[in-house]
């Protein structure tokens, strides 16, 4: 419901591994913080990015991702001889080969690191802001639309962090 998107790029050692490193979102958020200097200090490059609330309203969250994921290959510093994308989706750029993998977060180790680093960089981001923010909770729901968010949206309205293009059922009458 609020918050930009983060997305990541991360080319690692071939013989790069970890015994913790999976789909971040099957992880501790202690195994994620644990991971995430072992991928900074390992990779051969690294970029994150956050695609804001406004550009997400006007791509579609989607399409604002893949967005994310192109700034961020572009943030490398190097050039990758080709791309591994989490999911389905993804427009071409830069004359870069890439192959989309559903679930590519539990299959390739750059994607789980990509995905580690996208998902703690948000986290911050969003204690962070929810310390300009207290009665959204974002330290704990990190904006998801969670019981708690959406009632601290019925009582506080919207912030300009929130995304105008996500509903929430519950909330549809206050948005008229």
């Amino acid at each position: 419901m609020a918050g930009p998107v983060f997305a990541a790029a991360v080319v690692l050692p071939e013989d790069f591994y970890h015994p913790l490193l999976n789909d971040s979102k099957k992880m501790s958020d202690a195994h994620r913080r644990a991971l995430r200097p072992v991928i900074e200090e390992q990779a051969l490059a690294w970029s994150v990015v956050k695609v804001e609330a406004e550009e997400i309203d006007r791509l579609n969250i989607l399409w604002a991702s893949v967005t994310g994921m192109q700034r961020a290959v572009q943030g490398l510093g190097v050039r990758p001889d080709f791309l591994l994308i989490d999911g389905n989706k993804f427009r071409p750029f830069d004359g870069y080969p890439y192959a989309t993998v559903v679930h590519g977060d539990a299959t390739y180790a750059s994607i789980a690191a990509a995905s580690v680093l996208a998902k703690t960089y948000r986290d911050d981001y969003m204690i962070a802001l929810a310390q300009e923010f207290p009665q959204y909770g974002w330290e704990r729901n990190m904006g998801y639309p969670t019981k708690e968010h959406i009632e601290a949206v019925r009582r506080y309205g919207y912030t300009v962090h929130h995304r105008k293009s996500f509903h929430v059922k519950e909330l549809e009458p206050t948005l008229l």
